[in-house]
């Protein structure tokens, strides 16, 4: 989970000590630190670990979270890396700044005019039913939702150039989560980043990286290999990975097994296993906001909340996950594969695992309704746990890159002298004990 508390220059801030202090106090048997960018380029309040600048904070971090459970909490970082995004323009601007005006354009539009500043002036009195007829999809796209770029827009050098750049850069992250004490890397390889990008069945690249099952895993598995050599062999190195991508056309359980299948041959210490996410269904953004790969189905799937189908919000991702462990297994490998998604109650968690459907069981929402939940079951306390009521108050809040906290503890104590509050003074930032 991203609680936006680091410095917008990305750098480890108290609040982000006081963030997972509290997680630890809970002891979790294993904890892992939000999503952290690989590449050393501005990325707001967002965890970063693209230069040796990183290390000492992070290093900061991991010797609380030892601190705060006594040593019982192992601490991993994710590794993550994404491609561009915009937010959603002003039409006016948009056809006065950002689109590139073609000849294609000018054809269409049938005019006299030759300038490009008259074919704007012309693009923005256009009914849509014009624009759409004129514009090519990608630029409707970047019109209503905000330019992205993607792992198949092989005319830019930088995305061609991926599968030379990425290896070293998550190899010299893994090295400084090393240096900075951390018991092992979780590789991000799912939902709408870039690695997971590779792996879609959405990839047709070209270039020996996608398009096949083994083009599509190749990188993946050239960011494991350079990451392996980089470490000791005690550090932990394994992955985040998707089960479905629920999207049209998108990455299916079986191709998921096969490449878990695989991941496992190829050394990984652990799959952990979570599902959609994705782009491609994104609701359309306001004007000025970027679009969000959790307010589409493959979002709901990901998150799903209390609105739910037959199936309810309840470990909704359980049996692709079964299915992918029973594939790994009978396979011949033991890799440990970790289930996550709604899984809120010991009963729920006991029953996976006895049940032989997933090795680890993880926690998001119900660890941030109430971060010493693990600590009341075990200490027969059960019924004080502070229940998630999965209303996604808390991803509301991250969409907009607010300072994430829970609705049910953020307005509690406030007037205490020793709770710090969000930016603006209306909640808590912690989970009261």
């Amino acid at each position: 989970m991203v609680p936006w508390r680091a410095s917008d220059d990305g750098c480890v801030t108290s609040d982000v000590l006081d963030w997972y202090e509290r997680f630890a106090h809970g002891r979790p048997g294993g904890l892992v630190i939000e999503a952290t960018g690989i590449r050393d380029v501005p990325s707001g309040p967002l965890l970063r670990i693209g230069h040796d600048r990183f290390v000492p904070g992070l290093r900061a971090l991991t010797d609380t979270v030892r601190r705060a459970s006594d040593g019982q909490t192992r601490v991993f970082l994710q590794l993550i890396d994404f491609l561009s995004i915009r937010k959603r323009p002003e039409p006016q601007r948009y056809f006065a700044e950002f689109l590139q005006i073609t000849d294609r354009h000018r054809q269409l539009l049938a005019t006299q005019a030759t300038s490009d500043a008259a074919i704007r002036r012309l693009l923005c009195q256009l009914p849509r039913e014009e624009l759409v007829r004129v514009l090519e999809p990608r630029e409707l796209e970047a019109l209503d939702f905000g330019a992205r770029e993607r792992v198949t827009d092989m005319h830019l050098a930088h995305v061609r150039d991926l599968p030379q750049t990425l290896p070293g850069l998550f190899a010299d992250a893994a090295a400084r989560a090393e240096a900075a004490g951390f018991d092992g890397v979780e590789l991000h390889f799912t939902h709408a980043y870039t690695l997971a990008s590779f792996l879609s069945a959405l990839n047709d690249r070209g270039d020996g990286y996608g398009q096949t099952l083994e083009g599509r895993l190749r990188l993946p598995r050239e960011v494991h290999h350079r990451v392996r050599g980089r470490v000791g062999g005690d550090f932990v190195v394994g992955c985040r990975l998707t089960t479905e991508e629920c999207v049209a056309q998108g990455s299916t359980l079986a191709d998921s097994t096969h490449f878990a299948v695989e991941l496992a041959s190829a050394g990984l210490d652990f799959l952990s296993l979570s599902r959609g996410g994705k782009f491609e269904d994104a609701k359309q953004p306001a004007i000025g906001s970027a679009a969000y790969p959790y307010t589409g189905q493959s979002g709901w799937e990901c998150m799903p909340t209390t609105l739910a189908d037959a199936a309810g919000p309840f470990g909704r991702n359980v049996a692709a996950g079964a299915a992918l462990r029973r594939a790994v297994r009978d396979a011949g490998h033991e890799t440990p594969v970790i289930v996550c998604g709604g899984i809120a109650t010991f009963a729920q968690a006991e029953g996976i695992l006895e049940r032989g459907d997933a090795d680890v069981v993880a926690s998001a929402r119900q660890s941030l309704a109430d971060p010493d939940w693990f600590e009341k079951v075990r200490l027969g306390a059960g019924e004080s746990v502070r229940r998630c009521e999965f209303t996604n108050y808390c991803e509301g809040l991250d969409q907009k890159h607010k300072q994430v906290t829970c609705k049910l503890w953020d307005r509690l104590e406030l007037d205490r002298p020793d709770v710090k509050r969000t930016r603006d003074g209306r909640r808590r930032l912690v989970a009261p004990y």
